[in-house]
């Protein structure tokens, strides 16, 4: 399957790499599904991009990356709706607000987004945790920490 992207003009992709949100993901509704495609070498950033929208795209990374301590329970009802079955299914993406310079740039930690790897199902979960906000810095170290 072909998809139109801003940057990178069309790209080819495997149907079984979209990831579904069934009732999209909140301020897009209609937008359902993405593809995750490595934004940088080292494995730290990706771009959540859209199927449908050549415009839409969301950078993002693994939270554990940079808060060690980043912790949450996923609800029931979400776990049954994706139809988690274990806790090794799951991948945690949150989404980026990239700033000038870059080391500026935040990161949402409350509103992760769940993937469940064995069958692309995807939701946005918006936590009830007053510690995790929508614009935590991501550097808490300095960047040149991070790569290790």
């Amino acid at each position: 399957m072909n998809i139109q992207t801003k940057y990178h003009g069309e790209l080819t992709i495997e149907e079984t790499d979209i990831i579904q949100f069934e009732n999209g993901i909140p301020g897009f509704l209609n937008e359902q599904e993405f593809i995750i495609l490595p934004l940088t070498e080292d494995g730290i950033y990706f771009v959540m991009k859209s199927v449908r929208t050549p415009q839409l795209a969301f950078v993002i990374t693994n939270p554990f990356t940079f808060y060690k301590d980043y912790d949450f329970t996923i609800e029931d009802k979400i776990v049954k709706q994706l139809d988690i079955e274990s806790a090794t299914d799951v991948k945690v993406f949150n989404i980026l607000t990239l700033q000038e310079p870059f080391e500026e740039s935040t990161v949402n930690l409350q509103a992760p987004i769940i993937i469940n790897t064995k069958n692309n199902q995807a939701k946005q979960v918006i936590l009830n945790n007053e510690s995790y906000k929508t614009k935590h810095p991501l550097f808490i170290e300095s960047p040149d920490s991070i790569k290790g």
